[in-house]
């Protein structure tokens, strides 16, 4: 008789659940040089979490800010040693600052917030509520309306769609990293040390039930977006190459139109002279067809090269983050 051997993901998931209020929740929160808003960010998150009864932690991840951010959050942390403060080395990115904030995580239950206020923390609360009311193991937040210039909307709109379709993964339409999530569900995540870090996607890909929650996007509190045009494009790129053979794909068949049209064009010349009529010369149509495959033949070469440099990445097994201090509960900052 063939017994199938339990995951640890089936362990943790049929494991008997804590109650809600003996469960530790963990707060995640990447800032980058957000002096402006970290103090109303930290009082709003502690706000949230203090109207409930169980357990709870803040991580924040200052992302090498240039600004007062650090300071700010070294001063709420002595103010709530709850409040826990990560410091990297220097600025590794938004994904990668999440991620170290969700590998120090301890929670039973882990929330990830960005740190621009733009996702209210006073939602905290109720999408852990439609966790527990839905029996379900990840609660994603959906931007039903975004507050930001028409020209990024725009884009946003048409790249999650993009994505949504040559990926090999059901991405969830106008969702970012704002979440809750249970235990299993991080650990699962964790389990992929990827460079090219593309959490949500990886959110989607680990299974489990994931259930939205639609709300309205704020406006920044404050300063300026710290996402630039060539950020978002970095992050579709790594969710694209990440989760979908499509480019490969995409060479193989004009790879294969190019052949089927160049015997085509071969048969036709030769039942062309058979028959006696004249064959068409031309020094322009040679340069131009030059030229056109020449174009194919880099394009393939710089999506091959583009994979090849991924690979890359994940041999040379890099650390995706490094931490400077740690400032845990004790009030002191603990190098790493």
């Amino acid at each position: 008789m063939i017994t199938a051997v339990p995951t640890a993901e089936t362990v943790a998931r049929t494991a008997p659940m804590k109650p809600a209020n003996e469960q530790l929740l963990s707060v995640v929160t990447p800032v980058y040089n957000e002096e402006e808003v970290v103090d109303r960010l930290a009082a709003e998150i502690i706000s949230a979490l203090s109207s409930r009864s169980g357990p709870w932690e803040v991580i924040a991840v200052n992302d090498g800010s240039r600004d007062a951010t650090l300071a700010k959050l070294v001063a709420w942390h002595r103010r709530e040693p709850r409040f826990k403060v990560i410091d990297l080395s220097r600025n590794f990115g938004h994904q990668r600052a999440l991620l170290a904030g969700l590998s120090h995580a301890s929670g039973d239950v882990i929330a990830c917030i960005d740190g621009d206020l733009q996702d209210p923390p006073a939602l905290i609360p109720t999408m852990l509520d439609q966790l527990d009311e839905q029996d379900a193991d990840v609660v994603y937040a959906v931007r039903r309306r975004r507050k930001e210039n028409a020209a990024k909307t725009t884009a946003y709109w048409m790249a999650y769609r993009l994505m949504r379709w040559i990926m090999d993964i059901e991405l969830p339409l106008d969702s970012g990293d704002f979440a809750v999530m249970r235990r299993p569900v991080l650990e699962a995540m964790l389990r992929m040390p990827e460079q090219s870090l593309f959490l949500r996607g990886l959110r989607a890909w680990v299974g489990f039930r994931q259930v939205p929650f639609e709300y309205e996007r704020a406006a920044r509190a404050a300063g300026e977006a710290k996402y630039r045009w060539s950020d978002l494009f970095r992050l579709a790129y790594n969710g694209i190459f990440s989760f979908t053979k499509v480019p490969i794909r995409v060479l193989g068949m004009v790879g294969s139109a190019a052949i089927i049209v160049s015997v085509c064009y071969a048969l036709w010349l030769v039942g062309a002279w058979l028959l006696g009529a004249p064959i068409p010369a031309g020094f322009s149509t040679l340069i131009l067809a030059i030229i056109f495959f020449s174009g194919v033949q880099l394009v393939a070469i710089r999506i091959l090269g583009a994979y090849i440099h991924r690979i890359y990445d994940e041999v040379r097994a890099r650390p995706v983050y490094l931490v400077r201090r740690f400032w845990n509960g004790d009030g002191r900052g603990d190098t790493a």
